[in-house]
């Protein structure tokens, strides 16, 4: 049950918005989905531009993210803003059970909302305390307490190096299991403090954090988050109409990487050598790439908002 005190706390600041809203070149009498809610700035973005004939539907498996948005479409009396509990991956379902055919739009902000980093007992930052936590969704039942206390070694080492580019990552897992027999870890402070002891002072002396990188290898190994990213990278663009744009936003360099391959393949999906005359293996086109490079925070918004500062925005336009 969420008060409405809550309901108005969860913002989250929505980065490369006007980006965002000219790159869905957003019609009024479209329908547009929104991925990852948040807070609603996005989402009350797009229902700025539509009429009433459009339809917004904004997803998002955190319960506080969705009270929020009910709460702001409840204000504006926004009978056109559907709420839906969903994790992105699942947008062929949603849209399957609002009868919806296609839209004309799909942004997905794969970051962690402000919110959810700013509230001490989410467990999702490594500069406040609070619980091993990290659930994007409270009620899963993995956590990252149960990642951190009964990962074995070689799970733990293979997340922070896959998921989080750490390169002490083998000396970090040790650390982790050896001292996790005395007690377990059940706060990010003191996960994070260990974490900094495990790795050499040259690395503790980085600009960020030390505990970032295998924060976020946690976080996403909770969250299922890049085989939900590919899922939606998958079906997603199979529902634009004529068109339709896609837009991403990701803010680590292997959900970028993931974004720019799978829009890539939907633009050239021929696998033929390269040698061969014409195309014989039959993969067509799903359309064009928007963005030759992405489109990244002006100077401007650095300075209002220095979350911003990592955040890349691919488009990809569906042509049948």
């Amino acid at each position: 049950m969420h008060t409405e005190r809550e309901k108005e706390e969860f913002s989250h600041v929505p980065v490369l918005f006007d980006e965002c809203m000219e790159a869905l070149n957003i019609r009024p009498d479209g329908i547009y989905v929104d991925c990852t809610a948040g807070g609603g700035g996005h989402s009350e973005g797009i229902l700025d531009r539509l009429g009433e004939k459009g339809i917004l539907i904004s997803l998002d498996k955190d319960d506080e993210a969705l009270a929020a948005c009910r709460a702001k479409a409840e204000k504006r009396g926004a009978s056109n803003w559907k709420t839906v509990k969903s994790d992105f991956s699942g947008i062929a379902e949603v849209l399957d059970d609002m009868n919806i055919e296609n839209v004309d739009g799909i942004l997905a902000d794969l970051g962690v909302s402000s919110h959810q980093i700013d509230t001490a007992e989410r467990g999702f930052s490594y500069a406040s305390d609070g619980p091993l936590d990290m659930r994007m969704d409270k009620t899963q039942k993995l956590s990252a307490y149960e990642v951190v206390n009964t990962y074995d070694k070689e799970r733990l080492e293979q997340i922070f190096r896959l998921y989080g580019e750490e390169r002490y990552a083998g000396r970090i897992a040790e650390g982790i299991v050896r001292d996790r027999k005395q007690e377990p870890f059940d706060s990010t402070l003191k996960l994070a403090g260990k974490i900094a002891s495990y790795m050499p002072a040259k690395a503790r002396n980085e600009d960020q954090h030390p505990a970032r990188r295998c924060f976020q290898a946690i976080r996403i190994e909770v969250n299922g988050e890049l085989d939900s990213v590919r899922t939606l990278l998958r079906e997603g663009p199979k529902r634009l109409s004529d068109g339709g744009r896609m837009a991403v936003i990701s803010f680590h360099s292997l959900e970028d990487r993931i974004v720019k391959e799978e829009f890539r393949t939907l633009q050239d999906p021929c696998i033929c050598p390269k040698d061969l005359p014409r195309c014989v293996c039959g993969r067509k086109s799903m359309g064009k790439v928007i963005t030759r490079k992405p489109v990244t925070a002006t100077e401007e918004e650095l300075k209002r908002n220095n979350r911003s500062h990592s955040a890349k925005l691919r488009i990809f336009e569906r042509v049948k």
